[in-house]
């Protein structure tokens, strides 16, 4: 018998923690996060980490578990996730993998074979120098030179992505696309139903622009400061998330405050929609506009008779 999953996704902000949360109350299901940043301890206000209270009970697996200097693969994601998801069936309890990283989802829901390439750090130093040296845009054309459709999917903030993209040339031998061909291969290990929260996208926007505000008001620059305080640095994959990396710009006197909040927002809202053209490519997705339901209940109402409907 299949193993049942539910993926809850969808871009920054658009409301994915509480919705997710309500299910889970509603069909006895614990939720597996799926958001490469709120893995890391002591980043809790950038990374809009849920809180215990607003778990409201419910058990929340692979969120504040790894520490910002430590090294977390998708292939550590899948391999710890799987796990738990296969306990969750075996307990009678519902997996319901909520969050925006789309490497995270797609490693459970596709074979892919680029996770087996491991990390190879002294590349990364490598690579993460030149791009210090010589600008994100240098590093971009690199790829550029070596696989160029891989390079035409990022922007030159993507540096994550750019030197995980050379990387895996570099090891294997063969592209992005031609190392991971199983990329759309489907899983079919689960019987899985899959949603994508969206709204419009001004509305998304200013919902984003908010956020970031709450989370300024909330202390994120203290938040900064301690994290380096603690010596964790720039050069760090964690350190590179949305709002960390221009707060520490600010704290470095590179930028002043009033630019370092829009940058902040600009970035976070570019990051909405990649978010979306990424999931657009996944046919199996159910999209879900909020605005078209009068309240929250009432989508947690869709979504329990939906999944009743087809896994139970």
């Amino acid at each position: 018998m299949k193993e049942k999953l539910i993926i809850i996704t969808g871009p920054t902000a658009v409301g994915k923690t509480s919705i997710s949360i309500s299910l889970a109350k509603r069909m006895n299901g614990e939720i597996i996060s799926a958001d490469s940043m709120q893995i890391y301890k002591y980043m809790d206000i950038g990374t809009a980490k849920v809180t215990e209270t607003e778990m409201e009970g419910v058990p929340h697996h692979l969120v504040d578990f790894v520490k910002p200097d430590q090294q977390f693969t998708v292939a550590d994601y899948k391999d710890n996730a799987t796990k738990i998801i296969q306990y969750l069936n075996k307990e009678g309890k519902l997996p319901i993998v909520t969050g925006g990283t789309g490497l995270y989802i797609n490693s459970l829901v596709y074979e892919l074979n680029f996770v087996d390439v491991p990390p190879n750090q002294e590349l990364r130093d490598e690579l993460e120098s030149f791009a210090v040296e010589y600008g994100n845009s240098a590093l971009l054309d690199k790829l550029r030179g070596i696989d160029p459709i891989a390079a035409g999917k990022y922007t030159e903030n993507d540096i994550q992505r750019i030197v995980r993209a050379i990387e895996i040339t570099t090891l294997s031998g063969k592209t992005y696309d031609e190392y991971g061909s199983n990329f759309r291969v489907p899983n079919e290990r689960y019987d899985l139903l899959m949603y994508c929260l969206t709204m419009d996208r001004q509305k998304l926007y200013e919902r984003i622009n908010k956020r970031v505000d709450v989370m300024l008001q909330l202390g994120l620059v203290r938040e900064v400061e301690m994290l380096m305080d603690m010596g964790y640095g720039k050069d760090l994959v964690s350190m590179k998330a949305i709002g960390y990396k221009e707060v520490m710009e600010y704290l470095e006197g590179n930028e002043n405050y009033e630019d370092t909040v829009e940058k902040i927002k600009k970035l976070s809202r570019n990051y909405a929609k990649r978010q979306l053209t990424w999931f657009r490519r996944d046919k199996r997705i159910n999209w879900i506009d909020v605005e078209e339901y009068e309240s929250k209940d009432d989508i947690v109402e869709y979504l329990v008779n939906d999944i009743n409907k087809h896994i139970y």
